[in-house]
């Protein structure tokens, strides 16, 4: 520690700290405009000048480090001619057009000039103009170069924190501009951070542009509702309507910044979409009708298939409220433990529980990427976790953290990874067990005999046996390592062999943990709840606090509460529901939130089964392809249109506030339960919100202790209930066979998350077209270009989408994003088979392009 005296108050600092930092701490003023807290700093606005006991000049407070004694003035009269002397230069040549700038009202330059500035310029000159109408950079983002005060902000955070590398700066001094390549962001993540960070308006939002002024807006603080991130956003209304969304430097675990999908995307909230009334089938068509009309048919239609089995699924978008509320509604109203979250892949919880008891890591993301070494298993953290990829790069340049990779998809992280290692999906056990071989291999005699002879029968075979180049150098890696975080990608639960990859994955925390490295894990899910979800007990066989539903204790404990026996036997999961459907044995089968018809890896057999059950209910927000298919469908409010919390990867969990009126005849999904719960005798206790949430604390044990008011802008930390250490070691599994087939995989792209997203106009005008990436091998193997029109065919069916050759593609794998609902990628897929063979080819006919779906069909 050092010591520094600032305006007479003395104060102790870590060595390394700036005076700038230090004058914050004791509450003293020091205007910037060039600082941000997660840049380095630039020290170029010279606002921030103080006066240093010593120093002939004044020096910037941003950028010079305390020193043992320093003695700083920080308001002099010297100190404030210079403030208003920057100010006044700045103003020479900056338009005076407030009364129409989208910035007016929260501008810094005009809180800086009423706050420090002169009264009077002494500049007479013209202004300079660089350009006399503004600069439509990207459908997203506009700019006003003439308004641009140098201070370099979004260059910086554009190339330092996002990596994106799309603004740039041209000419020198008065004349520098800020520009993109050759004039627009074509290449850029249209994330809009650049916006968000810009004290003027030279950047500025184009759907928000003369939209409102910032005392128009009601503001709602709340959590993203696309990743599991789960970054802080500050949502505006005008009159209820959707205006725009910023963040705050100061919140969350995104600190000021968002994704694309973040900042653009929750204009989906007023998609014209929307379930306007309930609805049931008459003569084979939905037929709006009251919710008195609905409840007396739904009663009969229950009463109806009482007899038979019932299975629940919900989506792991909705809040912890609702996913306790449905799982309690469906054990008890309806006696049925066959209830899952994932319309996607059946979750196996056999590996995962333990998993998750033994090692997941309830700490911020700060923290646990500030460890030695972070390795990345699986998916694509640029698409599907961009904040996530933000705050790894920063850890990678700032604390030289050290970035492994072992996944099937190229990423922008790439770059700042000290070993990359790409495998084919299905290949990740193989990988992880080569580097646990490599592991014991290189520091076996580290471990107790006993340990080792144990290990010794399970360990997978050495990487040069593996076929897989690269685990050696991610075990030599993890050995230097002192601290290690392993972060898993949720991508890796597509594949049949989920359950032999997580597998490996404790094989190689123990052994980390046996080797002192203190493993933490995390993972990388890519819906807003999903652990929330795992959390509540929206899973066959877990209850609530992922505790056993053959737990005898826990299922007593619960049952005591709720007043109501809970089956004992585990339920099915989704694979398993669906079955039943197709087997005629499915009586009720409720959904709520989500769309398996898009989503799930069968087109062909989904829709089979959803046609099968005798009573399909869709409680749902949106007009799905799923709800088409109901006999009775409910609607139900969407986000911002009721109260909650998100458990996000962190653990953290965080209040999602209601910003709007539920659409037209909608109702919450807590008073749909409660209306569906009377149907069948029922009464759901608690049945609110807050008293819903005050229950979970009490009986879900990550969960205890905690309360709502507490949970701040911040959030809450759940906590690792302790758990005996895991002893067991898996046996690898064999090393797949090299296929010589294009092998069709797919995910979410950096513009849409699910399906959910493409209900966004704006994002929809910033997004590609569908789209097949493959790699340049391949390619030129069938002689394809970038941009020609392909057809991706199957044994199932067949899609035509533009072709994207990209470089870093590994050879054999061919990706289509599975956000694009008039793809119907899912038609291609056969459930058990992930990757899927394919087979892509030219299209030679002449075709045309549908503006709405974007989708090509021939002509």
């Amino acid at each position: 520690m050092v010591s520094i005296t600032i305006d007479g108050q003395t104060l102790e600092v870590e060595a390394g700290s700036t005076v700038l930092q230090a004058a914050r701490r004791l509450g003293i003023d020091i205007p910037t405009f060039c600082y941000l807290k997660r840049l380095p700093p630039l020290a170029s606005c010279r606002m921030c000048l103080v006066e240093i006991e010593g120093q002939r000049r004044l020096q910037p407070s941003c950028a010079t480090a305390v020193t043992e004694g320093m003695v700083v003035r920080a308001n002099t009269a010297l100190i404030e001619e210079t403030r208003s002397s920057m100010l006044d230069m700045l103003l020479a040549n900056h338009p005076l057009d407030c009364p129409i700038c989208d910035k007016g009202g929260e501008c810094e330059l005009q809180n800086m000039v009423m706050a420090y500035g002169p009264r009077e310029s002494r500049f007479r000159d013209d202004k300079r103009v660089f350009h006399s109408e503004d600069i439509r950079l990207s459908p997203v983002i506009i700019m006003n170069v003439n308004r641009c005060i140098q201070c370099q902000r979004c260059v910086r955070m554009c190339e330092e924190v996002v990596g994106a590398v799309a603004l740039g700066t041209i000419e020198k001094g008065m004349d520098t501009a800020v520009t993109g390549f050759e004039g627009s962001l074509a290449g850029c993540d249209q994330c809009g951070n650049c916006v968000e960070v810009c004290p003027v308006g030279a950047l500025m939002s184009f759907p928000y542009r003369y939209k409102a002024r910032p005392w128009d807006l009601a503001e709602t603080d709340t959590v993203c509702p696309h990743c599991g991130t789960g970054c802080q956003l500050t949502v505006g209304t005008r009159k209820g309507e959707f205006m725009r969304v910023r963040s705050k430097w100061d919140e969350g675990v995104n600190r000021e910044t968002l994704c694309v999908r973040g900042r653009f995307g929750l204009d989906f909230v007023a998609s014209r979409d929307r379930i306007k009334r309930p609805m049931i089938r008459h003569d084979g068509a939905l037929v709006p009708v009251s919710w008195d009309e609905a409840g007396d048919y739904l009663r009969r239609r229950l009463l109806a298939v009482e007899d038979k089995a019932a299975g629940g699924l919900a989506s792991p978008r909705l809040p912890n409220e609702v996913l306790y509320q449905f799982q309690k509604l469906m054990r008890t109203a309806f006696r049925t433990n066959s209830i899952d979250c994932s319309s996607r892949w059946s979750t196996p919880f056999d590996t995962l529980g333990p998993l998750l008891a033994a090692f997941h890591s309830r700490a911020p993301l700060d923290e646990v990427i500030g460890n030695d070494c972070v390795l990345v298993v699986g998916g694509n953290v640029t698409e599907e976790n961009p904040v996530t990829e933000y705050l790894l790069r920063d850890g990678v340049r700032r604390r030289q953290t050290g970035l492994l990779i072992l996944s099937a998809r190229p990423s922008r992280l790439d770059a700042d990874a000290r070993v990359v290692v790409r495998v084919l999906p299905g290949e990740e056990a193989a990988g992880l067990a080569a580097v646990v071989a490599g592991l014991v291999a290189a520091v076996g005699q580290a471990l107790p005999g006993d340990v080792l002879a144990g290990i010794d029968a399970t360990i997978g075979k050495p990487a040069a046996e593996t076929g897989i180049d690269g685990p050696d150098r991610l075990a030599a890696a993890l050995k230097e390592g002192r601290s290690v975080t392993v972060l898993v990608s949720v991508d890796l639960l597509r594949s049949p062999e989920a359950r032999a990859t997580l597998q490996q994955i404790n094989n190689l925390l123990q052994v980390l943990r046996l080797l002192g490295k203190d493993p933490a894990m995390q993972f990388l899910f890519d819906r807003a709840n999903q652990l929330g979800a795992w959390d509540m007990g929206v899973l066959p066989a877990a209850l609530p606090g992922l505790r056993a539903v053959t737990d005898d204790v826990a299922r007593a404990t619960l049952a005591r509460d709720w007043g109501a026996k809970i089956p004992s036997e585990p339920g099915a999961d989704l694979d398993a529901i669906l079955e039943l459907c197709v087997g005629g044995r499915m009586g009720a089968l409720y959904i709520v939130g989500t769309d398996p018809l898009i989503a799930y890896p069968d087109r062909d057999f989904v829709t089979r089964a959803l046609g099968a059950a005798d009573l399909l209910i869709v409680q749902d927000a949106f007009l799905t392809d799923t709800a088409g298919l109901a006999e009775v469908v409910l609607p139900a409010a969407g986000y911002g249109e009721e109260t909650g919390t998100f458990t996000n990867n962190e653990g953290r969990t965080q209040t999602v506030c209601k910003f709007r009126e539920p659409a037209f005849e909608a109702r919450s999904n807590l008073a749909i339960f409660d209306f569906v719960a009377a149907l069948r005798n029922q009464a759901l206790r608690p049945s609110t919100q807050g008293e819903i949430f005050d229950e979970i604390a009490r009986l879900v044990p990550a969960y205890q202790g905690l309360t709502q008011h507490a949970l701040g802008a911040d959030g809450a930390f759940t906590k690792a209930v302790p758990t005996p250490p895991v002893a067991r070691f898996f046996a690898p599994p064999p090393v797949p066979a090299a296929g010589d087939r294009l092998m069709l995989i797919t995910g979410n792209c950096l513009f849409h998350n699910g399906y959910l997203s493409e209900r966004s106009d704006i994002l929809n005008t910033v997004a590609n077209d569908p789209y097949v990436a493959m790699s340049a091998q391949d390619t030129a193997q069938l002689g394809l270009s970038d941009g020609d029109l392909v057809i991706v065919r199957s044994a199932r069916g067949e899609l035509t989408a533009q072709l994207k050759v990209d470089r870093r593609f590994p050879k054999g794998l061919v990706f289509v994003p599975e956000n694009y609902r008039a793809l119907r990628l899912n038609g291609l897929m056969r459930r058990g088979e992930y990757p899927c063979p394919v087979e892509v080819q030219k299209v030679h006919a002449t075709l045309e392009v549908d503006r709405t779906s974007r989708i090509w069909r021939g002509v």
